[in-house]
């Protein structure tokens, strides 16, 4: 009876050793792992493409054993006794070594085990793949993700970033928290105001002086006001001003529609307009239908990944600047790779 009982015992502990250490790392990762090159992952990885069928056949290979191991228990011992083992046997399976962390011994015991396990699952996998399924479509238990609100998504992402082996750089995650929180915004957070404007008179002449002076200011588009300077009737575009060679006035080549923002809108309503309308600059109203400033879609996607970005007329419209940026990001790459050693596979 001990003989049995303790060969009972060690087959709880090691179905639940294995349950541990298989779910220790997702199956995508593990994937990934052994994609990678990871010897370890990859023997690991034929068990745990099974999936579902894993998790059945090694929670009936705890129930049957743990069942089997209560019975004798209770069978050869003072009922006292029998109380106390069993609750011990419980204390240590269920509750102590679930909240331990799979350890090293417990990876070298899977990869001993694996081989076995994956040839069980192949012959097992449609019936156990089978049953799983049809507790799981009749379970009322869900997984829950502990997931409520945004806030707790963007709490999840910020502790991702913490994480010892994190792949996720911090611009992505910046740019997923911005991405969440930039909704929750208004106009009135991030417009320029009027007096901060850089503005065009309808009536101003074409020519250097006033090219050099749009250029100076580093933003490429410009409302266009008649008379009183809250007066806007349109918006100059920069590159129309560097193709207009004939002279005149800015009432030749100004664009007369003008697309009015309010300042109590979120942004995400804001991005939908600019989308909608085709359009990269709205005047901003207050409530009183007053003028009090500007907003640019570039100050939208600020707030989406979280930094600013350059005036796309510098940025992109320079050809050799282009084409130096291109060279010097190239050159960084190459230096990067050459200089970078190639450390050798550790097989444990």
């Amino acid at each position: 009876m001990l003989f049995t009982a303790t060969g009972l015992a060690l087959i709880t502990l090691l179905a639940l050793i294995l349950q541990k250490t298989y779910g220790q790392v997702s199956p995508k990762e593990m994937k990934r792992r052994a994609q990678q090159g990871d010897n370890n992952a990859r023997v690991l990885y034929r068990a745990i493409a099974y999936g579902l069928s894993l998790k059945v056949l090694l929670w009936m290979v705890m129930a049957l054993s743990t069942a089997s191991l209560f019975y004798l228990v209770a069978q050869d011992l003072p009922l006292p006794l029998a109380i106390l083992t069993i609750i011990g046997l419980f204390v240590v399976g269920f509750i102590w070594l679930p909240n331990t962390k799979a350890t090293k011994a417990s990876y070298r015991l899977a990869q001993l085990v694996t081989p076995t396990i994956a040839w069980l699952l192949n012959y097992l996998h449609v019936p156990l793949q089978a049953l799983g399924l049809f507790v799981t479509n009749h379970s009322k238990l869900a997984h829950h993700s502990q997931l409520y609100q945004k806030e707790d998504l963007i709490e999840l992402l910020e502790r991702q970033e913490k994480q010892s082996d994190n792949r996720i750089t911090k611009q992505e995650i910046d740019m997923a928290v911005h991405s969440l929180s930039f909704g929750d915004r208004l106009v009135r957070d991030i417009f320029i105001p009027f007096s901060q404007v850089k503005t065009v008179k309808l009536s101003d002449s074409l020519g250097p002086v006033l090219m050099g002076e749009l250029h100076d200011s580093g933003h490429s588009r410009f409302p266009v006001y008649d008379g009183k300077s809250d007066n806007i009737v349109g918006i100059l575009y920069l590159h129309d001003l560097l193709q207009e060679q004939h002279g005149g006035s800015v009432k030749s080549i100004y664009h007369k529609q003008v697309v009015y923002a309010h300042e109590e809108q979120n942004l995400y309503q804001t991005l939908q307009a600019f989308l909608k309308t085709k359009r990269h600059l709205f005047v901003v109203v207050n409530r009183f239908e007053e003028v009090i400033g500007i907003v640019t879609i570039e100050d939208v996607i600020e707030q989406i990944i979280g930094q600013p970005i350059m005036d796309e007329f510098d940025q992109y419209q320079d050809l050799r600047a282009v084409a130096l940026r291109m060279a010097e990001k190239i050159h960084k790459q190459q230096k990067h790779e050459t200089l970078t050693p190639i450390e050798p596979e550790v097989v444990e």
